[in-house]
């Protein structure tokens, strides 16, 4: 038994604490962060925009379709079926080895590209919750002689992005995690740090289980959160 907990020490500290290795994976830790929050501005920014398109071409009067319009709608739903009929790893590879094949920056480059696969759920769910809002909200809006943008801005996307937040929510903890998958293309981030650390210390179980035990809490944390937000919108509903 003695024997165990001296190995198990010896593990533990070889993989957090020997020349302050802790310190690569909290570097890894704001990495990752960071390529989250810019991967989700441009999803949200991506997904809002080819949301709005679609609804937009959806809710054309009958006998007034702008070909235009028609054109991008159909450039949206292939971008749409393409980004989620094709595997995440795919689509980082395609970026890193043919895309920006002479670019090294591969942090970025699997940033830019966890955007465009996010930005096509995010069109998905931000276009349900538009179209579930009453029909009968854009009509008040045209009616008191608003445009479709004003109309759409002020009266249907405050009451749509209530009913989507939740869903919005899931998707901001999946590319939190889903940004683990950039150390394939050699992104570096907190799962790059751990396998540094794996490399050095031929040990895989603390590290493996120390990045485990970190997107564990971040998780938790964005969702309690993200909870606490739901929760004020629906006090301020009942206001």
């Amino acid at each position: 038994m003695q024997a165990f907990f001296s190995d198990f020490a010896s593990k533990f500290y070889a993989a957090f604490l020997f020349k302050d290795r802790w310190l690569q994976y909290i570097e890894g830790v704001g990495t990752t962060l960071l390529v989250t929050a810019a991967s989700l501005a441009m999803g949200i920014a991506l997904g809002a925009l080819v949301a709005m398109i679609r609804v937009g071409h959806a809710q054309q009067r009958p006998g007034h379709h702008n070909p235009l319009l028609g054109l991008i709608n159909a450039v949206c739903k292939v971008y749409v079926t393409v980004i989620r009929g094709t595997p995440m790893m795919v689509q980082l590879l395609i970026m890193s080895m043919v895309i920006f094949k002479s670019s090294r920056n591969f942090t970025m480059v699997g940033a830019l590209t966890l955007g465009i696969n996010s930005g096509a759920y995010v069109s998905e769910i931000i276009r349900g919750g538009l179209m579930a809002v009453d029909p009968g909200q854009m009509e008040a809006g045209r009616s008191l002689g608003l445009n479709y943008i004003t109309t759409m801005m002020e009266i249907v996307v405050p009451q749509a992005i209530k009913s989507v937040l939740p869903a919005l929510g899931n998707e901001f903890i999946i590319l939190l995690k889903d940004t683990s998958l950039i150390t394939v293309i050699g992104g570096k981030e907190l799962l790059y740090a751990a396998q540094g650390i794996m490399n050095r210390t031929y040990e895989a179980m603390f590290p493996l289980l120390g990045t485990a035990a970190i997107y564990l809490v971040l998780v938790m944390l964005f969702s309690a959160l993200l909870g606490k937000f739901e929760r004020r919108l629906r006090q301020s509903d009942r206001g």
